[in-house]
């Protein structure tokens, strides 16, 4: 018996400090014109002082399972995409693990930088594609404002913090929901994933720092005009690959939900897909790029205030550092 991977419930959480652009021009040299005629961004979520990663992700991961309905004692897998963990070791993810009172089975952690929730997403699908498991918490989540350097304005006001959180649970599917033009993407689930890098651009997005070489954290760094080169190339390459997997066409998409980097770069994308701007999510004027984060906090908002509905086909999709990128065709 084959299984489709379902999405059963999903949760976020957003610390409570927001940061505007005015309050950031009040520190370096910006203006909030200045800021959103570039990035779409108007404010941003900063985790307090002593809030950690696994906090924003323990809250996020409850509200999705409050969501789902399930109990904590049915996940048998818990997976946590994340580039800024509470520590170099032990995994994040076993320590949410734990504050979840979870005993079942086995929880780590996915770097992927921005994409990691896609990453994810893939292993999760796999999981239960292979039988391995039946129920599992993914869940995105950053505190990005350890590693900014708050002095270069390139990259400190692009970034916040938060968290997501999806519940996936093995299905059948739904044979008779005969949509597009194979037989591939009948009900609902999770239709496809597609994961791409490139490690020889790494050095366009990167933070300066880390266990062997330095010791230390860093900070992010950035080549921006060469990372929205390849992020609208890359996105709508991946995009289409996807929809090329399933048999569909951009106009099939009820639901786009992209990781919300740049709002050029979200526009962009869809303009070269020729996807109608209104079929488009967009958080990141008030969240700004929460990298893992953004999109399960973006697919929250928009499954919660109704925009995304039971039968719907929504793509996500994400690119981040490494380079890497990826994209999922889920039927909700």
């Amino acid at each position: 018996m084959s299984f489709r991977s379902e999405i059963i419930g999903c949760g976020s959480y957003l610390p409570e400090r927001v940061v505007t652009n005015a309050e950031l021009s009040a520190k370096i040299d910006t203006t909030d014109e200045w800021i959103f005629s570039r990035t779409g961004i108007r404010q941003r979520h900063l985790a307090a002082d002593g809030e950690l990663t696994s906090d924003l992700a323990l809250k996020a991961a409850e509200r999705a399972l409050d969501d789902a309905g399930v109990p904590v004692a049915e996940v048998d897998l818990l997976i946590l995409a994340t580039t800024t963990p509470d520590n170099t070791f032990p995994a994040t993810a076993t320590k949410v693990q734990n504050q979840l009172g979870m005993v079942n089975g086995a929880a780590f952690d996915v770097q992927a930088v921005c994409s990691g929730f896609v990453y994810g997403l893939a292993i999760a699908d796999n999981f239960i594609k292979s039988g391995q498991s039946k129920t599992i918490l993914l869940i995105g989540a950053e505190t990005f404002s350890r590693i900014l350097d708050w002095e270069d304005r390139s990259t400190c006001v692009l970034f916040g913090d938060g968290a997501g959180a999806v519940v996936l649970r093995a299905g059948k599917g739904n044979p008779d929901a005969n949509v597009g033009e194979t037989g591939h993407n009948r009900g609902r689930g999770v239709l496809s994933t597609h994961l791409h890098s490139d490690g020889s651009t790494n050095d366009l997005l990167y933070v300066d720092g880390g266990p062997s070489s330095t010791q230390t954290v860093g900070h992010v760094r950035m080549v921006g005009r060469e990372v929205f080169r390849h992020a609208v190339i890359n996105l709508a390459a991946i995009v289409g690959e996807a929809l090329e997997a399933n048999g569909l066409a951009p106009e099939d998409i009820d639901w786009m939900v992209p990781h919300q980097a740049n709002k050029r770069i979200l526009d962009g994308t869809a303009k070269k897909l020729g996807l109608a701007e209104e079929k488009m999510v967009v958080t990141v004027d008030r969240h700004a790029n929460t990298s893992a984060a953004s999109i399960p906090l973006a697919l929250d908002e928009a499954v919660r205030d109704g925009r995304i509905k039971r039968g719907n086909l929504v793509l996500m999709e994400a690119m981040g550092g490494g380079l890497t990128w990826a994209a999922g065709l889920v039927r909700w």
